[in-house]
């Protein structure tokens, strides 16, 4: 194990140099306007020759590169299977809602998964649901169903999105690799307490909240279920139990700080293996911090294009892993 990761890991060593810090992404939030904004990217390597000007070709072209870089380092694409979960159960939702609805699907599916976008339409469309994979094929039958003969949307996400997270979470824990089961057991929880949240804004009942939530190791779905029926005192007070204290804190400040957490508890599971190396935990780690980066600059320039001042861009902006 130890000489197989060796030459990958000193390659993602050299790169985290280019990742962004936070010191960058302060340069960024101070450029005076949007066009600025890409032209500090370009400046920095971001995009290519083709995606000048574009924002989305260029974000685009740097999750491309990503998986370039994975390609190159010669390691196994389904040792990133569990990443690419929650992509390829998009697809399946955006697959079923245009089956049902028979709307043209427009650019909505997601390319980079071991099933297409056409493909799972086509599956969907003809009901073959045996062709997906074991995980899926009955939470596509049950969705399909709700939408169709229920009309009913809500029941449809929410039965294809329980399936994601049960999917990344038995990925995780079958995985050798302790940073995806690290990575499985935060996302799953994160979406948990996210759910509960939401829930007991909106009233749902707790039929509902078990529905949604997937089972997790490091927290009690029934215990937080019964807390979000209770209120967000009783939510706050049982995860200052676990270790999803800083939630807690966050959600007693604002939303915005809720939001962010969630986002930033992924980058803080994954720290450690900055310090680590010979196994494939740093090459995750950089994916990971690859796509957290992507998306704290789409936050950033979607703020500067509906001209938000610096401060309200600042409060959504996410933790770097550098």
């Amino acid at each position: 194990m130890s000489e197989k990761y060796t030459y990958a890991v000193a390659r993602i060593r050299a790169l985290e140099v280019s990742l962004f810090s936070n010191a960058v992404i302060d340069q960024l939030i101070a450029c005076q306007s949007y066009e600025q904004c890409l032209q500090f990217l370009a400046e920095r390597g971001w995009g290519d020759t083709d995606t000048s000007g574009d924002a989305e070709t260029m974000l685009k072209r740097e999750e491309e590169k990503i998986w370039q870089t994975v390609g190159e380092l010669s390691i196994d694409r389904k040792k990133f299977d569990v990443l690419f979960c929650q992509k390829l159960f998009h697809n399946l939702k955006a697959a079923v809602k245009a089956a049902c609805t028979e709307e043209p699907p427009g650019d909505i599916f997601y390319e980079d998964t071991a099933v297409s976008g056409q493909e799972m339409l086509e599956i969907i469309r003809e009901k073959d649901f045996g062709r997906l994979p074991a995980n899926m094929s009955q939470a596509a039958r049950q969705a399909c169903e709700a939408l169709l003969h229920a009309g009913d949307g809500q029941l449809c996400d929410i039965i294809i999105d329980r399936a994601a997270l049960d999917a990344i979470y038995k990925a995780g824990m079958e995985s050798e690799d302790e940073i995806i089961r690290d990575y499985a057991r935060s996302v799953v929880a994160v979406a948990d307490i996210k759910i509960a949240v939401r829930a007991q804004k909106t009233a749902k009942s707790i039929e509902f909240m078990k529905q949604a939530m997937a089972e997790c190791g490091s927290l009690s779905v029934d215990q937080l279920a019964k807390a979000a029926l209770s209120g967000p005192e009783a939510i706050r007070d049982y995860l200052l139990g676990t270790e999803y204290a800083g939630g807690a804190q966050a959600l007693a400040e604002s939303m915005s700080a809720f939001e962010r957490w969630c986002d930033n508890r992924i980058i803080q599971t994954i720290s450690p293996q900055k310090y680590k190396a010979f196994t494939i935990g740093p090459v995750v780690a950089y994916v990971l911090a690859r796509q957290n980066e992507i998306k704290t600059v789409r936050i950033i320039l979607s703020g500067k294009r509906s001209q938000l001042p610096e401060q309200a861009i600042r409060e959504r902006v996410r933790e770097m892993y550098v």
